[in-house]
């Protein structure tokens, strides 16, 4: 018996398909992952791209700031900064200056006052951060073991005490001595004369116009030598009366000094 032939199988010319839908099924499963993705994430991108947007906009309005505090500190100074830059400062050192300047000015009409005796070396002017210092040799103003003033030095203190009533800062009178010691009915110590001496051209300034409340005596013996005592030239350089005119720094200063000996 002959045997049968087989069946040609047909070609499926449709196989195509499936590969075509497990294609679509996947480049739709990641099109749905990537919007997911995106979703999640949205929040984020959109507070960052704000933060950017906000620092933009300050950043030029820093600009706008700065530009504007130039041009406003130049019309009101001329130094190119900001307004209120600086100034606290800038009050402060225009307020020292004028301190400086007032205190130049009183050391300069002390001396023309007396200017003979500063010629000669008998009174010497100086100024320092305290205030300006008057420093007369006592040979000029008493004499030996003596605090009543010579009748020649009244008219000189006098014209001091003309320059001290123009201002209203404080004064400090200081009297001193040499080492030798004193014994007197007067005068048991150089305390008693150096203070005493101090006093006498205190109660001058006041009969002079000065008003009493500025004023201070002091006797410091021979406690502050500026020369040796070893010499008779350093010792009469050493007995002198120190006319103290303080700025108020010093004074302020003074008086903290007061609160911390006393607390």
């Amino acid at each position: 018996m002959a045997r049968k032939k087989p069946e040609e199988e047909h070609e499926n010319l449709e196989r195509w398909l499936v590969s075509y839908a497990d294609f679509i099924t996947l480049l739709f499963a990641f099109f749905v992952v990537m919007y997911a993705l995106s979703s999640l994430n949205e929040g984020k991108y959109r507070v960052m791209a704000d933060s950017i947007v906000q620092a933009f906009k300050d950043s030029q309005q820093a600009d706008k700031m700065i530009h504007l505090g130039k041009k406003y500190s130049e019309i009101l100074d001329g130094k190119g900064q900001p307004i209120g830059v600086g100034q606290p400062k800038r009050e402060e050192e225009a307020k020292k200056a004028a301190v400086r300047e007032k205190m130049k000015n009183i050391a300069s009409n002390v001396m023309e006052a007396m200017a003979p005796l500063v010629r000669s070396g008998q009174v010497k002017v100086t100024q320092s951060s305290k205030g300006v210092t008057l420093e007369i040799n006592a040979s000029v103003l008493f004499s030996s073991g003596d605090a009543r003033l010579q009748p020649s030095s009244l008219q000189l203190l006098a014209a001091v005490a003309k320059e001290l009533s123009k201002i209203d800062n404080p004064i400090q009178v200081e009297g001193h001595t040499d080492n030798i010691p004193i014994k007197s009915d007067f005068f048991p110590s150089n305390w008693e004369l150096s203070s005493a001496r101090a006093g006498s051209v205190v109660r001058l300034f006041v009969e002079q116009g000065v008003a009493p409340g500025r004023l201070e005596a002091i006797g410091f013996a021979d406690n502050k030598p500026i020369d040796t005592n070893v010499t008779a030239e350093g010792r009469a350089r050493n007995r002198r009366v120190n006319v103290m005119i303080l700025d108020s720094k010093a004074t302020d200063a003074r008086e903290i000094d007061k609160l911390e000996v006393s607390g």
